[in-house]
């Protein structure tokens, strides 16, 4: 299996307040791997590293937070030497990314529909979609993450939406441009149990079609009931390879 993400040794650290240098890594010297089409899960407590790993995939660290160490290579690419420029063409084109709370992702003065179809255009240069051809995926792309009467919720604002509808609308973005691998941020963490099992189905079902799939959750039982997810335990910076389900 070749790999999209190969994380060698990196550690994240925050500037330390008022003075030059940086406290002490909340990531520490973490390397492990991600294959094409697989799938694994970072499972730990809040402040264990796992979001800010995932963060540092996506070249979006919070203010203050920086890579004092290590290398990661998406597709033998060195991620850590991207401007910023470099990024915004990888995120949602190569890499995508689905927010713990979708709604604060969402714009609340535009409709979803349009909100999906920008990020089409955006990336318009690099896939060729015509203006008729980015309109036919956005219904598409809400058809396959199942969200019910597509054209209707289209035309919703996202406070017009439940939270699962909202969390698909959040899906559908992080899929436009077929990227190599999506991260999902606790992707169910504010929903109902039944919404939770549709929206885990769907990523199993992107993660079949070929899409690597990473989980980043608090709650390990979450994926137990998903076969062949690698999952890695975050603790206290550190990230080591737990199991994988059979």
């Amino acid at each position: 299996m070749s790999h999209v993400i190969d994380i060698r040794h990196l550690s994240i650290a925050f500037e330390a307040d008022g003075d030059v240098g940086f406290h002490t890594p909340i990531v520490n010297d973490v390397s492990f791997t991600i294959g094409e089409g697989q799938c694994v899960a970072l499972v730990g407590e809040s402040g264990s590293g796992k979001s800010m790993t995932a963060r540092a995939l996506m070249g979006l660290l919070p203010q203050g937070g920086h890579v004092v160490g290590g290398e990661i290579f998406f597709k033998n690419r060195n991620l850590t030497q991207c401007t910023e420029k470099e990024w915004q063409r990888l995120r949602g084109l190569r890499i995508g990314l689905i927010f713990q709370d979708p709604l604060a992702a969402l714009n609340p003065l535009h409709r979803v529909g349009d909100q999906v179809a920008e990020v089409l255009r955006a990336h318009a240069d690099e896939t060729g979609l015509t203006e008729s051809e980015i309109r036919t995926k956005t219904l598409e792309l809400f058809e396959m993450t199942k969200i019910d009467h597509p054209e209707v919720r289209m035309r919703a604002y996202p406070h017009e939406l439940s939270g699962g509808e909202q969390q698909r609308v959040a899906i559908a973005r992080a899929l436009l441009n077929a990227p190599k691998i999506i991260l999902a941020d606790e992707p169910t963490g504010n929903l109902d149990k039944e919404t939770s099992d549709t929206i885990m189905t769907i990523l199993k079902d992107i993660n079949k079609q070929g899409t690597a799939v990473v989980m980043i959750t608090h709650n390990l039982n979450l994926i137990t009931d998903y076969p062949g997810t690698a999952i890695y335990k975050c603790e206290q910076g550190n990230i080591l390879p737990l199991t994988t389900i059979i």
